[in-house]
């Protein structure tokens, strides 16, 4: 989810081995965005609401299905799991490299106060639109107890907003620690939480993984653009084999639970995840409309629950009342074309937000910049810088207190 401003790529020309340039076309363009973080964002935003319509509607259907069309779609959406949210949070981590050594008076509104509020105000829109579809399988409040759980440790699912206010708090209170130990410790962390030793109610279990990619976007900045720099054809497919591979031998020897196997699957996602955002800045009938959703993820990920759950209410008994021949007609592409509606569902519900003067959901109110609806986050973003900023891989931003 975009939650930034954004961080300036200094140009820069790779030639890969194949002999294609790997230009700032693929690292950032001429008003200061890295194109492909753009592209990426728009692409984790389409796989966080797939992922939501396939767990959370199709595979609640009654399909009745003689063939197993429904299980493939979930096992796709699990194959995507390790990339989507660890990518988007690896981006945010990157876009606010420049932001944690700058005094707290010119970033924890932005930063914090602005997501705290932002996930406030959406949680209780959830919690009143979510109780119009009990039968909706989500997490919901239920009553004041459970909603203030879901406001202090036990985020709902709008924890995107409430993490990235948690990681960059610490990576700014943390700022003085040596990268490595903060690394480490975060990948412990993950490693525990993948395994299952920790207790992970609600959406916890993505809070406490998710924090390494965070920090490693934060930290290693100059290295993920390094490798966005250098991706051609080549390195794109390795890296698709690469986590093919991965994913085929932690399927067939069940190691998925082990610690540490979850985060280095990520790992080798992500790495595919950017080369593929690279390759799909330079065809721009593809790209450039993943870019235009990864510049307005923050309306997109706070309105498709409540857009989802009525959506399931209305669909449920209708699909189930259809003929063997024209449910399964129907199963073999809904979750694609429900996604396609949700998302242009989304869209509407925020343009008509925001002429009827509700820019309030989006912003915090009295802000001394105000923030275009661009600017905004995924699961992951909001924004990312309070002002644009010349990052420099090669050269470390300069400390402030």
């Amino acid at each position: 989810m975009t939650t930034h401003g954004h961080a300036t790529a200094p140009p820069a020309t790779t030639v890969g081995p194949s002999g294609s340039s790997a230009s700032s076309a693929g690292s950032g363009t001429a008003d200061g965005r890295l194109a492909w973080a753009d592209v990426a964002k728009g692409g984790c935003i389409v796989l966080v609401l797939l992922w939501h319509v396939i767990m959370k509607n199709y595979l609640q259907l009654d399909w009745r299905l003689d063939v197993p069309v429904a299980g493939a779609w979930g096992t796709l959406g699990e194959l995507l799991l390790p990339m989507r949210m660890p990518l988007f949070f690896t981006i945010s981590g990157m876009f606010a490299a420049a932001a944690v050594h700058r005094p707290w008076r010119s970033v924890g509104r932005s930063r914090v106060a602005r997501l705290l509020y932002l996930y406030g105000v959406w949680l209780l829109i959830h919690t009143a639109v979510l109780a119009l579809a009990p039968d909706f399988p989500t997490e919901r409040a239920t009553g004041p107890g459970e909603l203030l759980i879901q406001l202090t440790v036990t985020p709902s699912n709008l924890w995107y907003l409430y993490a990235l206010a948690l990681y960059f708090t610490l990576a700014k209170t943390l700022r003085r620690v040596h990268p490595a130990v903060l690394l480490v410790a975060a990948g412990v962390l993950n490693a525990v939480a993948s395994a299952g030793l920790l207790d992970t109610p609600g959406n916890r279990a993505g809070l406490y993984q998710n924090l390494v990619f965070f920090l490693a976007g934060l930290h290693l900045r100059r290295y993920v653009e390094r490798w966005a720099r250098a991706v051609s054809l080549q390195r794109l497919l390795l890296a698709a084999v690469a986590y093919a591979v991965v994913l085929v031998a932690v399927t067939a020897t069940g190691t998925g639970r082990l610690p540490g196997v979850g985060p280095l699957v990520s790992v080798v996602a992500v790495a595919f995840g950017i080369a593929v955002a690279v390759r799909l800045v330079r065809r721009p009938a593809i790209g450039q409309p993943f870019a235009a959703l990864g510049r307005q993820t923050l309306p997109i990920y706070v309105i498709h629950m409540p857009v989802l759950a009525l959506l399931h209410r209305l669909v449920a008994d209708p699909i189930a009342n259809l003929s063997d021949p024209a449910r399964l007609a129907l199963s073999l592409g809904y979750p694609f074309s429900l996604t396609v509606l949700v998302l242009a569902l989304s869209l509407g519900v925020h343009r008509v937000l925001l002429a009827v003067r509700a820019g309030w959901l989006f912003d915090l109110p009295k802000g001394r910049t105000a923030i275009r609806p661009d600017d905004a986050p995924p699961n992951d973003s909001t924004k990312e810088t309070t002002c644009p900023a010349q990052i420099h891989p090669d050269r470390p931003a300069q400390r402030s207190m």
